[in-house]
């Protein structure tokens, strides 16, 4: 009985009672832990993973976001790989860009389990096939275009490590492949020693579904008829004389052409300088420096000012666009008032025009956009350009005059039920918009959306779907140039400290 009397003590004393509320709130708040983690894991992966990466690597553009706002097809997106063994990262980014929209359908099918799938589908492991029935159309994307690995770092020190996320790049491409049964031609003009497009350029043309080929116009009697642009990089000579007509036959018939100067000025470029001038883009001799927006005070690295609007504004939103070794331009008035001409990128009135003689200062055009109304006829080839020209051949016999000119208004009559169409001349008077040295260094401008915007401003109703990979790398946080806030970091914060910490110690001392 005295033990049992001593046991009851133990559990009246102060110290006991304060024990087992301790103990009773730790099971209280375990229990509401563990509760709070069941019903976490039955909210969907899409929503209870957070990204709190500095790159962001989970956030999903607002271009992609409109492209799924108005997706009207049903996607299918197999993913062919053990989900239990999938890197964490392509499974939350499946799962959350999955959710953005209804008429997205993902399914995860193990090869291992079932490994006809990989027959069926006529791929391999960790692979995603996209498909959609209304189109037919069907793609693939493999998870190591999705997660980019550092091979230097793979095939050197054997080590496997990431450089790039590009998931949303590759789905959004995917995604607009397979619902988008209208197919884009670019050609590309070789013969005049133009440049070759990076890496970065043709992976970006691939994603907004581009087909890019080679034309040389010296070995062809015509533009090909399934040209969309037609596109020159970097022309180090000049267009003969049949190409420039050639060139100027195709943009009178309603056709698409797009061009980047390189180190050969315009100037120096007679008959496609000629072609340009129709359209009021005059050359400017010399390189264009400006004082007043360069890169780290050199006048030649220039960063322009921008006045995009339309599709040309899409996703710009820093508008820092960097250009070295620049020539400029003027504009004139065109040859024809049915022209209108649009400049989109040009110097500030702080800029010169640099040549051995003289700098001639103002501001300077260097990128435009001419655009013309054009009517094509239904039995024409050549445009208004050849129906013209053979006008002009008949007109030397009075009686054939006047057979052709009934002729003739049956040609107006055909052209006055053809089809209109909007011939679109670019210029832009530096290649170093895409050199991968500035693109590729300085992933925060914004060179390559400038670009695919203007490429993709050339085709109706199509908008600029190419999306850059983020960066893994890890991100040092250093401050350059820090002025004031190296100053408040370095002597401010540790003198506020040691003068508290002093003060605390001289009124203790007097108490």
């Amino acid at each position: 009985m005295k033990k049992i009397k001593n046991i009851k003590n133990i559990f009246r004393a102060a110290g006991t009672r304060h024990g087992a509320y301790s103990v009773g709130l730790t099971v209280l708040a375990l229990a509401v832990v563990i509760v709070f983690n069941l019903v976490v894991g039955q909210i969907p992966e899409a929503f209870r993973n957070i990204d709190v990466s500095s790159t962001k690597i989970y956030e999903i553009s607002d271009t992609t976001t409109g492209l799924l706002d108005d997706l009207d097809k049903d996607v299918e997106m197999k993913v062919l790989a053990v989900k239990d063994e999938t890197d964490d990262i392509i499974k939350t980014f499946i799962s959350k860009y999955a959710a953005l929209s209804s008429r997205i359908h993902v399914e995860w099918i193990d090869p291992v389990l079932h490994p006809s799938a990989l027959t069926e589908y006529d791929t391999t492991e960790n692979t995603i096939v996209i498909s959609c029935e209304d189109t037919g159309k069907t793609t693939t994307v493999a998870f190591t275009d999705i997660l980019v690995m550092d091979e230097y770092s793979y095939y050197y020190y054997g080590t496997t490590s990431y450089t790039e996320f590009d998931g949303e790049g590759q789905l959004t491409s995917a995604v607009n492949y397979v619902t988008n049964d209208v197919d884009r031609t670019i050609y590309q003009t070789t013969g005049h020693g133009e440049s070759s497009l990076s890496a970065t350029i043709t992976d970006l043309m691939e994603k907004s579904s581009y087909t890019l080929s080679e034309v040389n116009l010296l070995m062809t009697t015509s533009i090909p008829e399934d040209c969309d642009l037609l596109f020159m990089y970097a022309p180090m000579s000049d267009l003969s004389q049949d190409e420039a007509q050639m060139l100027a036959d195709y943009l009178g018939a309603g056709g698409k052409f797009m061009v980047l100067l390189g180190d050969t000025s315009l100037a120096e470029l007679e008959n496609l300088s000629g072609v340009l001038s129709t359209y009021g883009i005059t050359p400017a001799e010399g390189y264009i420096a400006d004082p007043s927006r360069c890169y780290q005070n050199n006048p030649y690295y220039i960063f322009p000012e921008l006045t995009v609007s339309g599709d040309l504004a899409e996703g710009i939103s820093s508008q820092m666009v960097l250009l070295t070794n620049t020539h400029g331009m003027t504009q004139a008035d065109p040859e024809r008032d049915t022209i209108t001409v649009t400049p989109f990128m040009s110097s500030s009135e702080q800029s010169y025009a640099v040549t051995e003689e003289a700098q001639e200062q103002g501001s300077y055009v260097l990128g435009a956009v001419a655009t013309e109304t054009v009517s094509a006829a239904d039995d024409s080839e050549g445009g208004a350009s050849d129906s013209s020209t053979e006008e002009t051949d008949t007109s030397d016999s009075g009686t054939e005059t006047a057979d052709t000119s009934d002729s003739g208004t049956e040609d107006a009559d055909a052209s006055d039920t053809g089809e209109e169409l909007e011939s679109r001349l670019t210029v832009i008077s530096a290649a170093s918009l895409i050199d991968p040295a500035i693109t590729d260094t300085f992933t925060q401008l914004e060179n390559t959306q400038v670009f695919m915007n203007a490429v993709s401003a050339n085709f109706e109703g199509v908008q600029n779907l190419s999306i850059e990979a983020k960066s893994l790398n890890v991100e040092y946080n250093t401050v350059q140039h820090g002025g004031l806030f190296s100053l408040l970091m370095i002597f401010g914060i540790p003198a506020v400290i040691l003068i508290g910490g002093f003060a605390v110690w001289f009124r203790r001392r007097k108490v």
